[in-house]
């Protein structure tokens, strides 16, 4: 974790802005130990809309995508933050973008109970769409790809991970040994 995703995480506006000033940690920073979480990412889940606003003006990329591919939408969403769903949306966040398993901000607001966000999100994914067909028509470039999370969701593709085994690898391999055969185990995990 650097020091502004420290910084953010604690909501101290005053150190992030310094931080920021003096250039001393990259906006954009992905902390592996956080399921790539960037400091956006931490500001969105803290319903911070003054620290994403902050973060965007110092160049943070709101178009980042964690490990399964979240977005600081997705993570104000599933918090509940409408304010900084407001934010993202007026900064032309995708916020229509999908995760690793399909689900987009609106259904983690529908799944975690947040009616409001979920209604608000039901509009900005249609004018959020809206946007890029008109940024498409006149050129204008957006900043909507992480291209690091596109590499990874494609290797994933390739080589999907086994959640089951991970997830309950002794139990199942218990099982294997009562059954005495791998008929326990998910046929996708074999």
């Amino acid at each position: 974790m650097t020091e502004l995703h420290e910084a953010v995480a604690v909501g101290d506006y005053d150190w992030v802005k310094k931080i920021l000033k003096a250039g001393r940690c990259d906006p954009n920073q992905k902390d592996v130990d956080w399921h790539d979480r960037t400091p956006l990412h931490w500001a969105a889940a803290k319903g911070r809309s003054d620290l994403v606003r902050l973060l965007v003006e110092h160049g943070a990329r709101h178009c980042l995508r964690s490990d399964v591919g979240w977005s600081a939408a997705h993570f104000a969403a599933e918090a509940g933050k409408l304010r900084v769903l407001r934010a993202l949306h007026s900064l032309h966040a995708a916020m229509d973008a999908a995760d690793l398993f399909g689900d987009t901000p609106r259904r983690l607001a529908e799944i975690y109970g947040h009616r409001e966000c979920s209604k608000f999100l039901e509009k900005a994914e249609v004018e959020s769409r809206n946007y890029r067909r008109k940024a498409e028509l006149r050129k204008i470039p957006l900043d909507q790809r992480d291209e690091d999370w596109e590499l990874k969701k494609e290797e994933l593709k390739k080589n999907p991970p086994c959640f089951w085994e991970k997830c309950t690898a002794s139990i199942l391999k218990k099982n294997v040994k009562k059954k005495g055969s791998s008929s326990a185990l998910p046929v996708w995990c074999l």
